[in-house]
């Protein structure tokens, strides 16, 4: 195959070693002298669509998305396949990472996903499409966090749950993620992909309070739920939906039967080699005995958090209580 009179070959010896050697160093975090040797790599076979989209992954990895577009772009005009190449779905995470949505529907659309047909007028309009839930990981290089959320295109997804307060994220938020699963989780015997966090795309000003509740059963817990749902936010019972993995386990298949985790793993609890990692269930656990005091997590204005809980409390006194309420996030 001829471009630009120059003719497609594969790539040297010498673009291999040096290619092979920037991703070592890009898997040790030195992402400087990584792009030494892409860089390098590009001016070795600058008719390689690899080159770039090596470079427009770097790019990605540091978060340089106007370099990673730049990259992206060099490397989709150098293809030499049909739908299906990566170099369009990185594209596709780039242009949304830049709000360039009408880069970001041409790179799905050549990636082979069906959009929605847009008129010229709405091209440049916000992606906004419905593809159910799926869980995302949040920190996923720290203290990691799984969460459910709502995919609102192949990149972004609104998060669901209302995450603990060490992820420094909140409920209603939009984040970024990347196209990779890494890990699933199994709900009701359907599979859904674990994707990871790359950053936060939009945030929310909604605030995550933390109170502890005495609920004599799992219907007052309910009642509060429904409560703070109906006037448009979201409550969670953090004791029954959060559970603690090791890295290993939460990157692999997790399965979740009727709210109960199935997946069993000497490492559940973390320790010092093998670090904890937060997963929040489907919905919450039903396999223990329940206990009254609950630790739950209220995704609301703070002037209406108290409110909602004392009308909780109010429509059943006898059974029903909360304490320690305080602003974490």
């Amino acid at each position: 195959m001829r471009i630009f009179h120059r003719t497609r070959h594969r790539p040297s010896a010498t673009w291999r070693q040096t290619t092979d050697r920037a991703f070592t160093l890009i898997g040790d975090g030195r992402y400087e002298d990584a792009g030494a040797l892409l860089v390098m790599a590009a001016d070795l076979e600058p008719w390689l669509s690899d080159s770039w989209f090596n470079l427009a992954l770097l790019h990605k990895f540091r978060r340089d998305w106007e370099q990673s577009r730049t990259a992206g772009l060099r490397a989709v005009a150098l293809l030499d396949r049909g739908q299906g190449a990566p170099d369009w779905w990185n594209l596709g995470i780039t242009a949304t990472a830049l709000q360039d949505w009408p880069l970001a529907r041409r790179a799905w659309q050549a990636y082979g996903l069906k959009l929605p047909g847009a008129p010229a007028a709405a091209a440049a309009a916000t992606i906004e499409l419905d593809l159910g839930t799926t869980p995302v990981r949040l920190s996923p290089d720290g203290e990691s966090e799984v969460v459910w959320g709502r995919r609102l295109d192949p990149a972004r997804i609104e998060v669901l749950s209302i995450p603990l307060p060490s992820s420094g994220r909140r409920w209603g938020e939009v984040v970024l993620h990347d196209g990779a699963p890494n890990g699933e989780r199994v709900a009701d015997s359907v599979a859904y992909p674990v994707f990871d966090e790359i950053e936060l795309w939009a945030p929310s000003p909604v605030p995550t309070h933390v109170v502890l509740l005495q609920a004599a059963t799992a219907g007052d817990r309910d009642a509060l739920e429904r409560l703070v749902s109906d006037a448009g936010y979201a409550a969670e019972d953090w004791t029954s939906s959060v559970r603690l993995l090791c890295r290993a386990c939460s990157e692999s298949r997790m399965a979740i039967d009727d709210g109960r985790t199935v997946h069993h793993d000497p490492h559940d609890d973390g320790d010092a080699f093998h670090p904890g990692h937060l997963s929040h269930l489907s919905q919450g656990s039903t396999g223990t005995a329940w206990l009254a005091e609950r630790e739950c997590g209220i995704a609301a204005p703070t002037a209406l958090v108290r409110i909602l809980l004392e009308r909780w409390v109010a429509a059943s006194p006898a059974t029903r209580a909360y304490r320690d309420l305080e602003e974490v996030c």
